[in-house]
């Protein structure tokens, strides 16, 4: 199945991606409706389970064939992918696992969203400072902004590579070579564009993500990035029988960790997420992520056009290589509560956000799936 074959063929649409026979789906930055193939993987494994052994019921070398396309997506080696879910879990790890010296500080965005703020936060103290970016508009980070929030103590910057809120994209490989000519570590959460957009570490230390946003994956089944030249640095700080070597299960008197991304799980896997993981990561890989980030970005493009000519002010960006597929907007004096409700009453599904200073948002945020059909069809509800 090609990208073009799906958005020609209605009827495989529907039975590849059965939420759009009764909706319209268009909160894939929240938590997105599970692809045939992805359900069917899940729930076939499930019934395998019940006549044998969760482990013995799949194939030899499935784990690390889903490390293996993990990898490609994001093109790294398939021994620095850990498998864990959620975001937040390999965010913390990170944020834990590190020492910072005396006097070196941490810069983070302060109005990220929260797993990628409090982690870097409750390393703060007497002896760490954590600093903030302060963008000019909000979530538009930029290598001038992260420059400008940089010193000679920075250990670490933590960022998002696209704000969930407004939208706007991280120009990941400049930033990050910024910080690697400085020695300084960089941390990406990068739920927002895994899966939609092109998304690659070379320029990154670590980087976490589930895969219930635009990986079309179940919830709490991700991934965790960490350089192999990282291992002995990053600490884990969470142990067990699976990455602390155990032979024959006997504990040992010396801790020795796996030599792989391994060394981050440290007891069994959640296998049911991960078979759901492995699917979506072939579905995103057979489809073809170029072809995924330029439908992405057609549709994230002709919803602007569209909401300014109806009168609505998008808070993100509208052009250019800052754009995902996140279209937040508000329209002066209405009620976006009843705007949001009225599109949920239709079977239209968006996102309903506030701003710090409480201006409530639509968030619009199409993935590769939908048609310019629907987004007419969504559009034409708003006021």
């Amino acid at each position: 199945m090609t990208l073009d074959e799906l958005l020609r063929d209605e009827s495989l649409r529907q039975r590849e991606f059965p939420v759009v026979a009764k909706k319209i789906f268009l909160a894939h930055a929240g938590t997105s409706p599970l692809p045939r193939c992805v359900a069917e993987a899940m729930r076939e494994y499930l019934a395998a389970a019940a006549r044998d052994g969760q482990e013995d019921c799949l194939p030899r070398g499935f784990v690390l064939e889903t490390r293996q396309l993990a990898a490609q997506l994001l093109g790294c080696m398939a021994q620095e992918i850990a498998l864990l879910g959620p975001t937040a879990l390999g965010l913390s790890l990170v944020a834990n696992g590190l020492d910072f010296t005396p006097s070196s500080n941490i810069v983070c965005y302060g109005d990220d969203y929260p797993t990628n703020v409090y982690p870097w936060r409750s390393r703060g103290g007497e002896t760490v400072e954590v600093r903030t970016v302060r963008p000019a508009r909000p979530g538009e980070i930029t290598l001038e902004s992260v420059a400008e929030a940089v010193d000679g103590r920075t250990r670490l910057v933590a960022l998002a590579s696209a704000h969930f809120l407004t939208g706007f994209r991280l120009d990941i490989a400049a930033v990050g070579r910024f910080l690697r000519e400085r020695g300084v570590l960089f941390c990406v959460d990068g739920i927002q564009t895994l899966g939609a957009l092109r998304t690659t570490v070379e320029h990154v230390d670590f980087l976490a993500a589930d895969s219930h946003k635009w990986l079309l994956g179940p919830n709490a089944s991700g991934v965790l990035f960490v350089r192999r030249e990282h291992f002995s640095r990053l600490r884990p700080t969470l142990l067990g029988a699976m990455n602390v070597i155990s032979p024959g299960f006997i504990a040992q008197d010396t801790i020795e960790f796996a030599a792989h991304a391994g060394r981050y799980e440290p007891g069994a896997l959640n296998l049911t997420g991960i078979v759901g993981l492995r699917a979506c990561l072939q579905l995103i890989g057979d489809l073809g992520i170029e072809n995924i980030e330029h439908r992405v970005l057609a549709l994230a493009g002709w919803l602007v056009s569209r909401l300014q000519a109806k009168g609505y002010v998008i808070v993100g960006p509208t052009s250019g290589s800052s754009m995902t597929g996140i279209v937040s907007c508000h329209k002066p004096g209405a009620d976006m509560e009843a705007i949001h409700a009225r599109l949920s009453e239709a079977a239209v599904v968006t996102s309903l956000r506030v701003t710090r200073q409480g201006v409530k948002l639509l968030r619009f945020s199409p993935h590769f799936y939908n048609t310019e059909a629907e987004l007419e069809r969504a559009v034409a509800l708003l006021p």
